[in-house]
């Protein structure tokens, strides 16, 4: 017994001196997270209405001409350009087919009929015009062809249109110049294209 005495004792020694000697190594982990928010710039934008918003054109908001096409002449029949000109600050629409009435030179009306170009071939469309933009319709006539109880051949078919007043889509008028000014057979008959975006 105390043979095993001394055996455990000298191996506690043992366990003893391995524990003072050696060394201990810690180890900490820190983990530090920070966040920065950074300020957002500060923007102020001006928008424009929606095109869909704009109110339909008035006379008084737009402007414009009703020229001949160069080179349209043939078979009787020349093209004349309908353009209107938003002359207004802001933008308003036009659609379908213009409304006019030929005038003559001291602004008295003549005889004036405006059908489709082709009819059931289109819709109208909604042409929004900005501060000036323009719209534009093209018009095809016989400037000197007599239709059916009009003057003799070799005599003008009409008295000669100087002018044209345009009715607009939002209601009121405007008249604009015919250049060069002609005359419109078969009773003042125009054949007019749906307005569309110049």
């Amino acid at each position: 017994m105390t043979r095993l005495l001394s055996i455990g004792l000298a191996g506690l020694a043992l366990g003893a001196l391995a524990g003072c000697g050696g060394t201990t190594t810690v180890t900490t982990t820190r983990t530090v997270t920070k966040t920065v928010t950074a300020p957002q710039p500060v923007t102020t934008a001006t928008t424009a209405p929606p095109a869909s918003a704009a109110p339909a054109c008035t006379g008084s908001s737009l402007g414009g001409s009703f020229a001949g096409v160069p080179g349209s002449a043939g078979a009787g029949q020349i093209s004349y350009l309908l353009t209107v000109t938003n002359t207004s600050g802001s933008a308003c629409y036009v659609s379908g087919l213009p409304q006019l009435q030929l005038l003559d030179a001291q602004g008295g009306a003549l005889p004036t009929s405006v059908s489709a170009a082709q009819p059931g071939t289109a819709t109208a469309a909604k042409i929004v015009l900005q501060p000036s933009s323009s719209a534009q319709s093209e018009a095809r006539f016989s400037p000197d062809v007599p239709g059916q109880g009009e003057g003799q051949a070799g005599q003008p078919c009409e008295p000669v249109a100087h002018q044209v007043q345009v009715t607009a889509t939002g209601g009121g008028t405007f008249t604009v110049p015919i250049k060069p000014p002609t005359s419109v057979c078969e009773h003042g008959s125009l054949r007019m294209a749906l307005y569309s975006a110049a």
